[in-house]
């Protein structure tokens, strides 16, 4: 298996992104000895539980980086795409110095590639990621969310719950993600979507009676109330976040994000 990190490396967002802008002289990053900041960037949810636990999480990927480096301390921030405050540019338009835009999304697709990137590309000390799926480690937690949920695990399909886009981009890492599954479960995993695409969770239920329903989302909000209420009598699992402490494999996956889009701005320095 590769190295996340060098894997990571190799996916950092700018090569896959819309370009940058070119550079005017003397708009280059230069580094300092301390390690950049992250803006840890969320869609944003009304509901209190989801919030909550995504800012553990984000509290906890902090407590990671302390742990590694209490010397140089990564100063950690919050922003989001949508419904919570601060909005992505104006959170990252309160980080002065580098800083490494980790989105807390589960695909590419506008709000990485043109919410995300457009707030960065005017700022030569700051670089967007890849989001945080399709990746081994969130099959991982997928695969625990079922065993949690009483699934079977016999050759049953698995039903991969995805919230959906319009963005073509954001298919091949839906569709990577019920692979990355498949090969976890050693058994199909089908996926279906809540909005936008086909075919839609309700229809892929009933087209599979008995199939447990692997919610792809990042925690409770808006589109796990529409994963409950198609999912109907299915099995279905908790978000990746839940009530408890966020899993290791998703505290990781944040963690490599910073440290690959950190590698990537010392790199550029170094061009």
């Amino acid at each position: 298996m590769l190295d996340p990190v060098s894997h990571e490396l190799e996916r950092v967002v700018f090569p896959r992104m819309t370009r940058r802008p070119d550079r005017p002289a003397g708009s280059a990053y230069t580094p300092t000895m301390t390690r950049p900041a992250l803006l840890a960037v969320s869609h944003g949810t009304s509901d209190d539980a989801g919030a909550a636990a995504i800012a553990l999480l984000v509290q906890r990927v902090a407590d990671r980086l302390h742990s590694e480096d209490e010397a140089q301390r990564v100063a950690v921030h919050s922003g989001f795409v949508d419904v919570q405050q601060p909005d992505a540019p104006t959170a990252l338009a309160a980080v002065s110095g580098p800083v490494v835009v980790v989105p807390l999304l589960l695909s590419q697709g506008f709000h990485v590639r043109v919410d995300l990137g457009r707030a960065a590309a005017d700022r030569a000390d700051a670089v967007v990621t890849d989001p945080l799926g399709p990746d081994p480690r969130l099959a991982e937690v997928l695969a625990l969310r079922l065993a949690e949920a009483g699934d079977p695990a016999d050759a049953t399909p698995v039903v991969l719950a995805v919230a959906g886009s319009r963005d073509p981009r954001s298919l091949p890492d839906a569709e990577d993600a019920a692979a990355l599954l498949a090969e976890r479960l050693g058994r199909e995993v089908v996926p279906a979507y809540l909005a936008a695409r086909e075919p839609s969770l309700a229809e892929a239920v009933r087209a599979r009676p008995g199939a447990p329903v692997a919610t792809y989302l990042l925690a409770h909000g808006y589109f796990f109330d529409v994963a409950r209420r198609d999912a109907g009598s299915a099995v279905l699992t908790e978000p990746l976040l839940d009530d408890r402490e966020p899993p290791a494999p998703l505290v990781d996956v944040v963690v490599d994000r910073y440290r690959a889009g950190a590698a990537a701005l010392a790199a550029a320095a170094r061009d």
